[in-house]
């Protein structure tokens, strides 16, 4: 990389290491380095047991400092929060303290710390160095966070940026890694849970010939080896359904999937699911697991059933509240869905405002005025129960009510965060219905689901009575840690790809009579197009910024005239 790519700050740097380099001092050491303790152990455990830190030995990242004379402090941050460190040049020696501690350290360096624990005058717990080990120079500088008496000033907060970068985001922003560990401890609840059910955590495929168990647009990609089209997942339902007829009684998924749909503050393409199926169940008793076992995600991730999310308090303690769909539509929109056709409803969303086209069937049409009409009212977390066959091409039909599956849908805050059913085994009735989405694709439904004949196989065999349920494990997390958006709870979210600024060819430049050693300097001034060059206001400025660049990068190159610059902004 050259040195007109980099910032001054990171010239700097990359000096400071050379001098280190020189100095003999290795700045990407390779021997283990073995730590004692965290931050967080001694910053806790040292009022009431300060004898077991009389020798500790930390190391981290040090994100600030204050460095005066013989003494000096500096913030040490590591995987426990951070530590006040006291270092001075008796313990450390003239060299590691005045020449690399004082003038080759900078903030964002991790540093390894041999010393002791003790408390200052001022009664903050800190650790005396005895020994200063550079473990990895920093080449870029961190964004700097002020915080005065807990309140955070220059924030990192540009979401672009944060997403984008997400390792400098978990550096300078200490909630954002306290979401993860949240996150870590909800899914350890859940499989803790289910195991403890007697279930099978099972893996399924990612890549699959036939993408079925949801309506949702795939991914398509090529298996180049079999000369065949493949898709990503979308659900990992039907391969989970398989091993009940297999001879499993209960097996369960943590399920990456993806669907190649819209993204927004609670969708990602790349999403999580967990999906769980229990032989000779059916969905009331999934109601009653799910309430349990989110409950208990609940309470491992806050220690409360309680959770704020945004203006809402939403409270996790079962039992949840239980409404039909057709009764949660009527009360909501006014509408009574039973026995309507679909020309009925279709009148009715269009009268409400809504958009529909001609490729919406009865399921698309109720779905989209639950949806729009009813969807936000529950805030607390409630079942919705019952719902028309056309709206659940996998589900059992319901035992009393024609027309209507054992199906339920959780909502929190408004949106769903669980689907379950009595799964239909009937193979007969689950081909049927294949064939009823298959009649939505010829109609311009590219969410409509594929015949799966395999599976209409497997059915063949025998699938004992079952219920199952998929809960969406991102958008919960974003519920128990108050993150508005999904991206918030996604290490990795997927992002746009980056734009660079536009930008003309060094050609262009030459063009215009700039020398090709200064075209560099320019764009470093900010000039990355003719236009740009040509709206400057004050040539003599600008020369005199390029002759301040040309020294402070000790280029040492012939200096253009006023005359020339002149030159370059009026062409």
């Amino acid at each position: 990389m050259s040195l007109l790519e980099l910032s001054e700050q990171e010239i700097i740097r990359r000096r400071s290491l050379e001098e280190l380099r020189r100095l003999g001092v290795e700045a990407y050491p390779a021997p283990e380095f073995v730590v004692t303790c965290l931050s967080g152990d001694v910053r806790e455990g040292f009022a009431t047991r300060p004898d077991d830190f009389g020798a500790v030995v930390l190391a981290g990242r040090m994100m600030s400092r204050r460095v005066m004379g013989k003494a000096s402090f500096f913030e040490l941050q590591d995987a426990g929060g951070r530590v006040q460190v006291y270092a001075t040049r008796d313990d450390l020696g003239e060299m590691m303290y005045d020449a690399v501690f004082k003038k080759l350290l900078d903030l964002g360096d991790i540093v390894g710390v041999e010393g002791f624990a003790f408390r200052t005058n001022t009664g903050e717990v800190s650790v005396h160095a005895r020994r200063l080990t550079l473990l990895s120079k920093s080449l870029r500088p961190l964004p700097v966070v002020k915080e005065k008496e807990g309140r955070v000033f220059d924030a990192f907060t540009d979401p672009e940026v944060r997403y984008r970068q997400r390792y400098l985001d978990l550096i300078v922003n200490p909630r954002v890694k306290e979401v993860f560990v949240k996150r870590s401890r909800m899914v350890g609840a859940i499989r803790d849970f289910l195991t403890g059910m007697g279930c099978l955590e099972v893996e399924t495929p990612v890549l699959q010939a036939i993408p079925g168990g949801a309506s949702a647009r795939p991914f398509e990609t090529r298996h180049n080896a079999l000369g065949i089209p493949m898709y990503l997942r979308v659900a990992n339902e039907l391969y989970l359904k398989r091993l009940i007829v297999g001879g499993f009684d209960g097996v369960f998924e943590f399920s990456r999937d993806f669907r190649n749909e819209g993204m927004d503050r609670t969708h990602n393409p790349e999403f999580t699911v967990m999906e769980v199926y229990v032989a000779y169940k059916d969905y009331f008793w999934m109601m009653d697991c799910t309430e349990r076992m989110v409950e208990a995600a609940a309470m491992a991730v806050n220690g409360s059933t309680l959770a704020r999310f945004g203006d809402n308090e939403v409270d996790f303690k079962r039992p949840y509240r239980r409404v039909r769909m057709s009764e949660a539509i009527l009360e909501h929109a006014g509408f009574d869905i039973t026995g309507k056709s679909e020309e009925e409803l279709r009148a009715f969303c269009a009268s409400a405002g809504l958009e529909v086209d001609g490729s919406m069937g009865k399921g698309k049409l109720i779905d989209a005025l639950f949806g729009e009409l009813c969807e936000h009212h529950y805030v607390q977390p409630t079942f919705i129960y019952d719902y028309p066959v056309e709206m659940s091409p996998l589900t059992k039909m319901h035992r009393s009510e024609p027309g209507l599956t054992e199906r339920f849908e959780l909502m929190v805050n408004g949106k769903e965060l669980a689907n379950a059913y009595s799964e239909l085994n009937d193979p007969i009735d689950q081909l049927n219905r294949f064939k009823d989405q298959l009649s939505l694709q010829e109609r311009g439904d590219d969410e409509a689901m594929f015949i799966d004949h395999d599976f209409v196989r497997a059915l063949e065999y025998g699938m004992p009575p079952t219920s199952g349920m998929g809960i969406g494990i991102d958008r919960l997390c974003m519920f128990l840690t108050n993150s508005a958006s999904i991206q918030d709870v996604l290490l990795f979210p997927q992002m746009k790809p980056e734009r660079g600024a536009a930008s003309d060819a060094d050609e262009r430049f030459a063009e215009i009579g700039v020398p090709a050693e200064w075209v560099p300097l320019l764009r470093e001034a900010g000039f990355q197009t003719l236009e740009a060059l040509k709206g400057v206001d004050n040539p003599n400025r600008l020369h005199q910024e390029l002759c301040v660049l040309n020294k402070k990068r000790r280029l040492g190159l012939t200096p253009p005239t006023q005359a020339e610059v002149k030159g370059w902004v009026a062409m």
